[in-house]
């Protein structure tokens, strides 16, 4: 009985851990596909005028897939160990210390970032429940570009939660790349020969 019970809790947990990467992936794909809508928006624009052709709000889309992008990557890169991080004492720490560190600065992150998502939901609900409309050529509603925002914050904040649990549970944070025990010395010498940061 209670290998079946155990069997199904790590069945579950690989369920959760599917989904989580999952979100992650797929927020990070939309951030590219926001990439290439602004490409397309300011190449149109751009080559359009040859043509007398007009994007009309074009500068108002650009800017919304530009902030829609920027949000919504915040989470994939953060796992993936791309998000520019200050390690300089992190690095010089080891053992229990070095994880009580990493569970102050995730917990810091946690709250700052959760304090933010909290208003970006609440400002986006508030444009949707007053009918709040752009004040550009195109009367787009508001909440529409604003749930880029909004939900970015909310997938990294679910990223910051999902780490926080894996460093309390004794694990290597996953954003954390190279050796645990890796010198500075041999950080730079793998980065030198292409081994990724």
């Amino acid at each position: 009985m209670g290998i079946a019970l155990a069997a199904d809790d790590v069945a579950a947990r690989g369920l959760v851990r599917r989904a989580l990467d999952l979100l992650y992936l797929g927020a990070g794909y939309a951030a590219g596909i926001f990439l290439v809508a602004i490409f397309a928006i300011m190449m149109v624009m751009s080559v359009g005028r040859q043509f007398a052709i007009n994007i009309p709000a074009g500068d108002d889309f650009a800017s919304w897939c530009m902030a829609a992008m920027a949000f919504l990557g915040l989470a994939h890169t953060f796992k993936r160990g791309e998000m520019i991080r200050v390690g300089l004492l992190l690095e010089r720490l080891h053992g229990r210390t070095k994880q009580i560190a990493e569970i102050v600065a995730l917990g810091i992150a946690t709250a700052f970032i959760l304090y933010f998502t909290r208003y970006a939901v609440q400002m986006t609900y508030d444009s949707w429940r007053f009918n709040d409309v752009a004040q550009g050529v195109v009367a787009l509603p508001l909440w529409i570009p604003q749930l880029g925002f909004a939900g970015g914050l909310a997938i990294l904040s679910i990223g910051l939660i999902d780490e926080m649990v894996n460093v309390v549970g004794g694990n290597r944070p996953s954003y954390e790349k190279g050796s645990p025990d890796e010198t500075p010395e041999e950080f730079v010498e793998r980065i030198s020969q292409g081994g990724g940061g």
